[in-house]
């Protein structure tokens, strides 16, 4: 489980997390929508501990993520991030790019990362580019390798920050079906996104934010049939 209290993150003078109570279940998929600059990515990268915070507590399987006893690295290997921007290795291979953080944080050799690392991409759809590099690669297709990297140490939780913000419009379906995947296999995870479809049908829960303050929670019937807040009606009016 992933357990938030009182959590508070400043940029200087602006206060962009609020005091968010949350926590996220075990094999849960959680959606975080909301306007840009509410706090929705800040959220992920202090739950990663790769943004310091203010003011909280942010516990991942009982370890808090910010004391300066806990082995970061060592979290980190709970803890998969898919960023907006894919940010592979040009001069690797999609099967080496996938293999990488195997062999040097979890040691396995070169025969077992790569076996791994070809189960991945498989799994994400693109076992078929095992040799090409990420400039012959669409732009969902390095999204998809992103993926698979991340998914290469085994992860309890994927963190999704805009996995799709950065593609062209024809490009978005694929990557959010290998999401659908693994939110089919029961991965736990936090998706921040603009795609409202998306949240509807995969969502267990929806987390609407507003302004570093976490407006409203509930499943996506809730927020997207009956939504209490005015906040939230006003944004879901403008965003259908």
């Amino acid at each position: 489980m992933i357990k938030i209290r009182n959590l508070q993150k400043a940029f200087g003078d602006v206060q962009v997390l609020k005091g968010i109570d949350l926590d996220v279940a075990d094999g849960e998929v959680l959606t975080i929508i909301g306007s840009s600059g509410s706090g929705k990515s800040t959220l992920l990268y202090c739950i990663n501990g790769l943004e310091p915070i203010n003011k909280g507590e942010i516990l991942v399987d009982g370890v808090d993520v910010h004391d300066k006893k806990t082995n970061l690295n060592s979290l980190r290997e709970k803890i998969g991030m898919v960023f907006q921007q894919w940010n592979s290795f040009p001069h690797l291979t999609a099967l080496e790019n996938v293999a990488l953080s195997p062999r040097i944080v979890k040691g396995l050799s070169k025969a077992d990362a790569e076996k791994m690392a070809a189960a991945q991409l498989e799994h994400v759809g693109i076992g078929d580019k095992l040799a090409s590099y990420p400039a012959e690669l669409s732009g969902g297709q390095q999204q998809r390798l992103a993926i698979a990297r991340a998914l290469a140490m085994e992860p309890s939780y994927m963190l999704f920050d805009e996995a799709t913000s950065a593609l062209d419009p024809e490009l978005v379906g694929e990557v959010l079906d290998t999401m659908r995947l693994l939110a089919k296999d029961g991965m736990t995870m936090i998706v921040v996104t603009h795609e409202m479809s998306f949240a509807k049908e995969v969502s267990d829960r929806v987390a609407y934010f507003h302004q570093g303050i976490m407006e409203e929670i509930g499943t996506p019937e809730e927020i997207f049939g009956n939504p209490q807040s005015a906040h939230t009606q006003k944004f879901l009016a403008n965003v259908r």
